[in-house]
Parts: structure tokens; C-alpha cells; sequence
């Protein structure tokens, strides 16, 4: 399977890129190609709002950033992991940036092969996950008609702990 993670987290070296590398190679170990996006270190500005891409685009975003290379992974991937830590009660908003621009890449129909989805959340507390949890179901699960292969979340000493990195490593090694 061709799998594209989302890393909406800015720090090179955090819980959130260890956890998408611990996914990453779980992945990789049974043959699945796995592509990390560090969208915090791309140049993606937000939707325009300008309906371009509903309009004249046909589905094409008028704007020509680094999202271009996020695009053509959507048209390749079986499956999208949305990886993010938690700030102020949500995903980043370099990450949010992105999927906004989604907005483009499900008209008039969503990507082909895209059929599943997870996600990865980082927080300092186990009870801030709410609204990136509804925006992964009502915008991936339940618009995008995508499979939930399941949300792993990790807060304040459990992240980096050996035992959450293999339960995501488990995790891409038990995907089919």
C-alpha cells in the first residue's frame, strides 16, 4: 500500500516526527511505501477561497506552492495519516493550512485511491484531542467516505516512551 503521512508538527526532531518515523518503519518492514510530508517546513498557504478549483480549475488549486507536491501524492496514496501535535485544542496551523487546500484535491471527486485513514496526535494532556478528533471524522471518515484505521494519541510522559513508539510501529506492521 502507498501511504502518505501528514507531519503538521514544526519541530525536526519531536514527538510527533518520532512517532510518524516509528509508523514509518513498521510500515516499511512489511512492504508498505510510506511518504512524510513535514508540511511545517513547506511553503503552504492557506485556501483563497476563491472557488477556482470548483469553478474554472476543474478541481485545480489556482495557487502554486508546495502543495503541488501534496497533490500528487493524493492521486498515488491508498491511505492518508494525519500527524499533528496539539496546540491550543486542535491540530497546527501549518497543518491546517493544508488540509484546507484539500478543498481542491476532493472536487469534483475525491482523490482515487484514497480509501483509509488515521491518525497520530501529541498532546500535553490527555483530555485537549476534541476538536482535531471531530475534524478528522466529520472531514476525512465521514466526508472523504475514507476507512478509520484508527487514532493513536500520546500525552505529556508518554510521549517518546518506548511503549507508545511500538504500539505505532505495530500499528504500520499490522496494516493490509
Amino acid at each position: 500500500m502507498n501511504i502518505l503521512v501528514l507531519n503538521g508538527s514544526p519541530r525536526k526532531q519531536g514527538n510527533t516526527k518520532r512517532m510518524t518515523e516509528a509508523f514509518r518503519e513498521g510500515a516499511e518492514a512489511v512492504g508498505h511505501e510510506v511518504h512524510i510530508a513535514d508540511v511545517c517546513h513547506m511553503k503552504i498557504a492557506g485556501c483563497l477561497a476563491c472557488e477556482y478549483c470548483h469553478t474554472k480549475g476543474n478541481g485545480v488549486c489556482i495557487q502554486k506552492d508546495d502543495m503541488q507536491e501534496i497533490y500528487e501524492l493524493l492521486g498515488k496514496v491508498e491511505m492518508i495519516v494525519i500527524a499533528s501535535p496539539i496546540y491550543y485544542h486542535g491540530i497546527s496551523g501549518q497543518l491546517k493550512c493544508t488540509l484546507d487546500r484539500f478543498y481542491s484535491a476532493a472536487y469534483p471527486k475525491n482523490p482515487r485511491n484514497l480509501k483509509k485513514a488515521a491518525m497520530i496526535l501529541s498532546s500535553g494532556d490527555a483530555n485537549q484531542y476534541d476538536g482535531a478528533l471531530f475534524s478528522f471524522k466529520g472531514d476525512f471518515v465521514d466526508y472523504l467516505g475514507l476507512e478509520n484505521m484508527g487514532v493513536f494519541t500520546v500525552h505529556g510522559g508518554e510521549n517518546g516512551s518506548a511503549a507508545k513508539l511500538k504500539e505505532i510501529r505495530d500499528f504500520g506492521m499490522s496494516l493490509k
